[in-house]
């Protein structure tokens, strides 16, 4: 049980989820440059615009999420406070809403493409783009070394996106608590321990 003054105030930490979308897409664009384009490599990692692309990451997900959270907060409750998760993630907290939830469910799919399929789209363009620059190196040593630090990447962002867009893009019907809980631990516990 969770009072929804505290369970508002947990709700930032969906922030860190949208900042986290930009910012992986940023990594990737910095993989991308570091591979394909080495010699304008050292434009892009000058300290002025590796500051703006982490900030623009970083706030890019502050004023959708407060819009999110004042949307879903502003729903009448029922009585009952207890969630089936293990923190006030978007879709446990609406199915304790008692009036019609039509618009934030909207809100939900609509940000989670924005927030998802935008920089998802973006990393798998540069992730595409750097398999065939690898592919094109003359040694296996080459290869082997260049495929193994994107590797990483890869591994973060396929848990993170997948297990995200499982959460939030999939039909309300075949939501799962116990599906839900295990694939919100993949995205906020799991990923930032890697």
């Amino acid at each position: 049980m969770i009072p929804f003054t505290a369970c508002a105030a947990q709700y930032f930490c969906l922030m860190f989820g949208a900042m986290e979308c930009f910012l992986l897409a940023v990594m990737a664009y910095d993989g991308y440059m570091a591979i394909c384009n080495p010699l304008k490599y050292s434009i892009i990692r000058e300290e002025k615009a590796c500051l703006q692309m982490a900030a623009s990451s970083w706030i890019s997900g502050i004023p959708v999420q407060i819009g999110q959270m004042s949307q879903l907060f502003s729903l009448p409750f029922c009585d009952s406070n207890r969630l089936n998760h293990f923190s006030c993630a978007i879709t446990p907290v609406l199915k304790l809403a008692c009036g019609d939830t039509a618009m934030n469910e909207l809100s939900v799919y609509a940000v989670a493409l924005l927030f998802g399929t935008a920089p998802f789209l973006l990393i798998l363009v540069s992730c595409v783009k750097i398999i065939s620059t690898i592919l094109k190196l003359p040694s296996a040593t080459g290869k082997h070394k260049t495929f193994s630090t994107c590797s990483s990447h890869l591994i973060v962002v396929t848990l993170f996106f997948g297990s995200a867009i499982i959460t939030y893009l999939r039909p309300k019907s075949s939501h799962s608590g116990g599906v839900n809980k295990f694939l919100s631990l993949l995205y906020t516990m799991f990923n930032p321990m890697i």
